[in-house]
């Protein structure tokens, strides 16, 4: 802990998490034996939370466990595993090894995640260690993809400002690597000891600091921790749900810094009306150069005052709405042992993507592809994944995986963009401009059948619920009017719904609670609108409301502002007016 600053206990006694993390020995704890037991193909509820941190995640298929319960077989274990990708950006070298491993120990697809990082589902336990060093032998890792840690820091592909962007990588890399944990127990258990990249050093010991982890210490954080970089006036990491948001500062077309903005989220537990979605607050502007050391000394507050005891109320917007946002700026301020700046002018447009060809001032092209709830398959004669994979062989420039999981093909020279062209012409690849605005707008998370936490369904049902929308938006004239659309399949919030101007978030099989108003622009929370209803009631809830908006918006109004300003749902701007 920081020397200096006391921890604050919270709630009661810690929870059972932290007593395995600071049995642990710094996230070694006994995987290794796990992963040597052939008996069964999971392993137990502590050890998976212990994988979480090297990338992780224990699942099962839900769609035959209760087939396998009957004939008296465990579950259908398998294991998702993360790909850490600061600011989504991989190399065509690295997007053949995603894909490769895909095939060879997953379930043949890749998922875009909304945090810009690649997923592998259907890994079996013992195909774990030879995927993961397959994927740090191509310079990736997964080390804190998940986990009571920093996870992977956004940033938009922002094409058209391609010299800003250069900058703004930079930096979601360099917090990537110095808020990376450094133990060396992930090179230990998956590596052999072998060190491929040297982000994973042990400092020396010096007093008050922890001579293995000196940011995180022994118990690391009381949950995740994210962070986002948006540049204006696009905000497509939507930078408000993070703990820690970047607002680059452009004057004359150069950086000149960030506005801060602390306490977003987006999970929140049904029916705990003490659990809710936050924004986060702008609190001031720093210098790029500052930048590395107040995200440690952000993090460390969050580390010493974080609530250890529930973990359902330990992420960092409660801590700060636990004590106030003065207090979080006076402590920060005195780490730092330097005053923030006033927060400077900023203003932004969307959270969407930008589809297409879209040219760099240094001449080169970038083609943004519509990638269907971020799910890279070759499925119902759309052979993406194959036609991905061609691109990759021949791309010299490189792939940005956006916020809104879709995938950008970067860099491109003029002779590869031909090249290109032809290879996706060849599979009948298009951007999906032939789409209506609302599929090109949705959002959802994986829900069934592999997420655990899932209620619902999303990624599997949501196409088909715009399907159903679609002819009424034909009708009054709407296909091509911009509205955010997400759907999740538990309120933990991986989808952003909390930030959809019309969002479901799952409640049981086929049910949603449905809200609405959330500000195009990622500023504005969604309030919830009706509770518990399935399909058929979400058509005729939704029905006359777009005829309203297509009968009576303002110009250029969107759908979350129609909604407040015509009374469906009130502003919500503050996530402790979320339940009210």
């Amino acid at each position: 802990m920081a020397k200096g600053h006391k921890v604050e206990p919270v709630g009661g006694p810690p929870s059972d998490v932290e007593h395995l993390k600071i049995e642990s020995n710094y996230l070694r704890g006994s995987l290794v034996e796990t992963l040597q037991n052939r008996i069964t193909g999971g392993m137990s509820e502590l050890d998976n939370r212990l994988m979480k941190f090297h990338g992780s995640y224990m699942q099962d298929d839900r769609d035959v466990r209760n087939e396998r319960q009957k004939q008296k077989l465990e579950p259908s274990y398998q294991f998702m595993l993360r790909v850490v990708a600061p600011g989504g950006v991989s190399t065509p070298a690295q997007w053949l090894v995603i894909d490769e491993l895909a095939d060879k120990y997953g379930s043949g697809s890749i998922r875009v995640t909304t945090r810009q990082a690649f997923q592998l589902h259907g890994i079996l336990k013992w195909n774990l260690k030879e995927t993961i060093k397959s994927i740090n032998e191509s310079l990736l890792t997964t080390l804190a993809a998940c986990g009571d840690v920093n996870r992977n820091v956004m940033c938009n592909p922002n094409p058209y400002e391609s010299e800003v962007h250069a900058e703004v990588i930079h930096w979601s890399n360099e917090i990537t690597k110095h808020l990376a944990p450094r133990t060396p127990a992930y090179h230990e258990i998956w590596l052999d000891g072998e060190k491929v990249v040297d982000s994973s050093e042990i400092v020396n010991a010096v007093e008050g600091v922890d001579p293995v982890e000196p940011i995180y210490g022994p118990v690391y954080l009381p949950r995740k921790f994210k962070i986002g970089i948006a540049v204006p006036p696009s905000n497509d990491v939507d930078v408000f749900s993070q703990d820690l948001g970047y607002i680059a500062i452009v004057e004359k077309g150069k950086l000149v810094g960030f506005n801060v903005a602390v306490g977003g989220g987006m999970g929140m537990t049904h029916g705990d009306n003490n659990t809710y979605p936050q924004l986060a607050r702008v609190i001031g502007f720093i210098k790029p150069e500052q930048v590395l050391q107040t995200s440690e000394k952000i993090v460390t507050i969050q580390r010493d005052y974080g609530n250890r005891s529930v973990r359902k109320y330990a992420r960092m917007k409660y801590t700060i709405d636990r004590h106030g946002l003065d207090w979080f700026v006076a402590e920060l301020q005195e780490r730092l042992g330097w005053e923030l700046e006033p927060a400077r002018e900023y203003s932004f447009e969307s959270t969407g993507d930008r589809y297409g060809w879209t040219k760099n001032k240094n001449g080169r092209w970038n083609l943004t592809l519509f990638v269907n709830s971020g799910r890279i398959a070759d499925q119902d004669g759309y052979l993406l994944k194959t036609a991905i994979r061609e691109v990759a062989k021949i791309h010299t420039g490189d792939f940005r995986l956006t916020a809104n999981q879709n995938l950008m093909i970067a860099n491109m020279t003029a002779a590869g963009k031909k090249k290109i062209e032809a290879i996706l012409q060849q599979y009948g690849i298009t951007d999906g401009s032939h789409l209506s605005a609302l599929r090109r707008s949705s959002i959802s998370c994986v829900a069934l059948p592999t997420c655990g936490l899932a209620m619902a369904e999303a990624e599997r049902y949501l196409p088909t619920l715009v399907d159903k929308l679609e002819p009424i938006l034909e009708e009054v004239g709407l296909r091509e009017t911009d509205i955010n659309i997400r759907m999740t399949g538990c309120p933990n919030g991986c989808g952003r719904p909390a930030l959809g101007e019309i969002s479901f978030i799952g409640k049981s099989p086929g049910k949603y609670n449905m809200y609405m108003g959330a500000g195009f622009s990622g500023d504005r929370l969604s309030k919830l609108f009706r509770e518990n209803i399935g399909e058929d009631d979400i058509l005729d809830t939704l029905t006359p409301i777009i005829k309203h908006y297509a009968a009576d918006r303002e110009q250029g109004e969107h759908f979350g502002d129609f909604v407040v300003r015509t009374g469906y749902v009130k502003p919500v701007y503050n996530g402790l007016e979320f339940h009210s």
